[in-house]
């Protein structure tokens, strides 16, 4: 699989290791492979790695993961190839978000 990084620095994931039992769900439905185990404990091996899908956030028993999906250049790149449009997420010249 390949490593595609969108951004460096700008993805909203954030992991509460306090609240996180080490179930490895993170790990499972993660396309991109964000998440390993540490410890017994889930740990983000590559946060830039992330598309913001919020797959690891709605299948975290604990709530120990957020990340506001749908809001990165993917989703908005998503968007727009099912709408057969341009990018959606404003990545215009002056544009202050995603991009």
């Amino acid at each position: 699989m390949n490593r595609f990084v969108y951004l460096t620095d700008v993805v909203t994931l954030e992991l509460d290791v306090t609240k996180c039992t080490g179930c490895r769900m993170c790990l499972v439905v993660c396309p991109h492979a964000v998440f390993g185990i540490e410890n017994k404990r889930a740990v983000i091996l590559n946060k830039d790695l992330c598309m913001e899908c919020g797959a690891c956030a709605k299948n975290c028993p604990e709530g120990a993961i957020n990340v506001k999906s749908g809001v990165g250049c993917a989703a908005g790149i998503i968007n727009g190839l099912l709408r057969g449009t341009e990018p959606t997420c404003d990545c215009g010249e002056g544009s202050s978000s995603c991009c």
